[in-house]
């Protein structure tokens, strides 16, 4: 028996079947090599294209990387992201939730791998962390409690500490959740928090003038990425005025800053490679499970500390993944 197929039903089986070719081969098929978008390319980047690097992605030979710039500037953001949608690119790779933000905003069809995630779910990335639906995926830096692990390390380093100044982007809605968390923890280690709100809108130094009238022993913030383009100048005043600061990253430390404690940066770059690469071979997005980290680093500086007049207690060294001399 001879089944007939018509020309229609024929172009419907091909189309079919281009959709379910991974992107790298579609992609080598038309004569072009992937592309992927980088917003705000900067060293912190190097992980995530030596993590594409072990999978067997060449630069220029069988990937390319598009870049777009906003410099961490929320109103930039959008048109950065816009930019990489209209090149287009294969995959959009992003780093911290408000360039995640602009990027879903920007594409609905492009998939996005976001890095370095205060909260996905509550900002509104995805819907949940088990099935993100749509086309973004990537990875959080929260995991359970960790603000207040950072509260609770400070005053197990700093046993007087009472008063914390924490720096956050109130435009930033992974910021506004990590203040919040740090609000929550800190009446059960005996800290009151004091509120240092800081976007573009907000300078630096009037924040800052503010914040020491309100007598803090002590500072905190996150890594949000407007407020690291000014981590130079954060790092000095803390040192002109001696006060011991948490940081969340540790090159913040390695700068200068006292002691930081947060998820592994470079293992979250590299691990987001490894989304890219099952993007590329066909994975959707919406079945890749948004991780949570798995490598936290406590990070601290006894140079800093001497130069704070401070005796970092020996049982808080032990715990310390570096200890810079």
């Amino acid at each position: 028996m001879t089944t007939k197929i018509k020309r229609r039903d024929v172009i419907t089986l091909l189309g079919g079947a281009a959709a379910a070719w991974p992107l790298a081969a579609r992609a080598q098929q038309a004569g072009k090599m992937p592309r992927i978008g980088i917003i705000d390319d900067a060293p912190r980047w190097n992980a995530f294209r030596h993590g594409l690097r072990d999978l067997g992605y060449l630069e220029g030979q069988n990937i390319a990387f598009d870049y777009a710039y906003a410099d961490g500037v929320p109103e930039r953001l959008a048109g950065a992201a816009g930019a990489l949608v209209r090149r287009p690119v294969d995959v959009i790779a992003t780093f911290g939730t408000p360039a995640s933000l602009a990027a879903k905003q920007a594409t609905t069809s492009i998939p996005i791998v976001m890095i370095s995630i205060g909260d996905p779910v509550r900002t509104g990335l995805v819907p949940s962390l088990a099935r993100p639906g749509g086309n973004i995926t990537g990875n959080s830096i929260i995991g359970p409690d960790v603000g207040a692990k950072r509260l609770q390390l400070l005053k197990l380093a700093i046993p007087t500490v009472s008063r914390v100044a924490f720096l956050w982007n109130p435009d930033n809605a992974s910021n506004v959740l990590q203040f919040e968390e740090a609000q929550a923890a800190a009446p059960k280690l005996g800290v009151t928090v004091i509120s240092v709100s800081v976007s573009p809108r907000i300078e630096f130094e009037t924040a800052f003038a503010a914040m020491m009238r309100e007598r803090p022993d002590a500072f905190a913030m996150t890594g949000e990425p407007f407020h690291r383009t000014h981590i130079a100048w954060i790092i000095d005043f803390m040192a002109k005025n001696q006060l011991p600061a948490m940081y969340q990253l540790s090159e913040n430390v390695r700068a200068g800053g006292l002691m930081s404690y947060g998820a592994s940066e470079p293992d979250l770059f590299r691990r987001a490679a490894g989304y890219v690469h099952k993007i590329l071979q066909g994975t959707r997005p919406a079945d890749l499970p948004v991780e949570q980290p798995t490598k936290f680093d406590l990070t601290v500086n006894l140079k800093t500390a001497k130069a704070l007049g401070l005796t970092i207690p020996e049982a808080f060294l032990l715990l310390a993944d570096e200890v810079i001399e």
